[in-house]
């Protein structure tokens, strides 16, 4: 096992399948101690020891991104275990089965559900993890996007993607990819640097497993953005090839 990130601790959402559980196993691989925050603490805990058996170091934390009572609480573990936070993955996120429908017909529920994870959640966690990740020496913000929140892309009739016009799950990560520019602009006077990535076409339940990348694929510009250099990019959009337009 790779040492570079020891001493590193790790806080990703999600963290229990999919690419949070892979982004958490490739930055435990490489020596950090990472946390995987998921709702049901008991599915929490089967990943954080499944993580275990190949020698990573990995705890579980109760987060729903949703209940500001398990952020809060989340926040005071990590503060007192650790006294700090080095990366934060906001990873957690969902598509409503409504909002596979025209964007007329999306009902409104839907997209307040969607935004309650997807935005509102993201916003949530980083707010309450800031104080933390301001007592690192680098801290990492990497924020789980989409390129289907690229407005460039959504333009695009020829965009591969043009079909999936989903208003509540692109619009969100829309959202998102702006929290990430605002939020870069006012740290730009710290150590931290805050990116959002985009995975790709992964498969995980969200898309009932249809996509045609692996979570391994899927987590490599998560983990690059997690892990940069002091000389890195902050304020940025970015699959594993580079630069992802807005």
């Amino acid at each position: 096992m790779s040492e570079d990130l020891k001493g590193k601790v790790a806080l990703i959402t999600g963290a229990n399948k999919g690419i949070g559980y892979e982004i958490a196993r490739q930055l435990g691989s490489r020596g950090a101690t990472v946390l995987v925050a998921a709702r049901d603490i008991k599915r929490g805990e089967e990943a954080a020891n499944k993580l275990g058996l190949n020698e990573i170091d990995a705890r579980s934390v109760q987060l729903d991104v949703t209940d500001q009572k398990t952020i809060d609480s989340a926040a005071k573990q990590i503060e007192s275990e650790f006294g700090k936070l080095d990366i934060l993955v906001n990873n957690a996120g969902i598509v409503s089965d409504g909002d596979r429908l025209p964007p007329s017909q999306v009902d409104i529920e839907t997209l307040r559900h969607t935004y309650e994870t997807n935005v509102f959640g993201v916003f949530a966690v980083t707010k309450a993890m800031l104080p933390l990740l301001k007592k690192s020496t680098a801290g990492r913000i990497v924020n789980l996007s989409s390129g289907l929140g690229s407005l460039t892309q959504n333009s695009d009739p020829n965009y591969e993607f043009a079909d999936f016009k989903l208003l509540a799950y692109n619009s969100s990560k829309t959202a998102v990819n702006a929290l990430t520019v605002l939020l870069a602009a006012e740290l730009k006077d710290t150590p931290i640097k805050i990116n959002a990535a985009d995975p790709g076409f992964t498969a995980t339940d969200i898309n009932q497993y249809q996509g045609y990348r692996t979570v391994e694929q899927g987590a490599i510009a998560a983990v690059r953005l997690a892990t940069l250099p002091d000389d890195g990019s902050s304020g940025g959009f970015f699959d594993e090839d580079g630069v992802v337009p807005w």
